[in-house]
């Protein structure tokens, strides 16, 4: 085949390892989870994540504290524009940040 095609080879599989490292972590067993239109739960739900749901974590802030199956924290993942959940109900395996910041 000619060199042509080489820069459209090239260009497929780095879209895909892009869009394959952002994290992605299980949700608590047994749970439905609210998702938040904010970094708290003063925000109100958008939607609720069914049990046995993961999330793609785009980036982390600090918001209301919750308590949950992995802890009490003050960390609200991102897992979407607009899209909250408490990290207290995310297993990332950490009790701190594991992806950046938001803003």
């Amino acid at each position: 085949m000619s060199d042509d095609h080489a820069p459209t080879i090239l260009a497929e599989p780095a879209a895909t390892t892009a869009t394959a490292t952002a994290p992605r972590f299980p949700i608590a067993p047994g749970t439905a989870l609210n998702v938040r239109s904010g970094p708290g739960t003063g925000y109100g739900v958008v939607r609720t994540l069914p049990a046995g749901s993961s999330v793609t974590l785009y980036c982390q802030t600090p918001g209301t504290t919750v308590t949950g199956p992995y802890g009490t924290t003050k960390i609200w993942d991102n897992i979407g524009s607009g899209e909250y959940v408490s990290d207290a109900y995310v297993h990332t395996g950490s009790d701190g940040y594991v992806t950046g910041r938001c803003g």
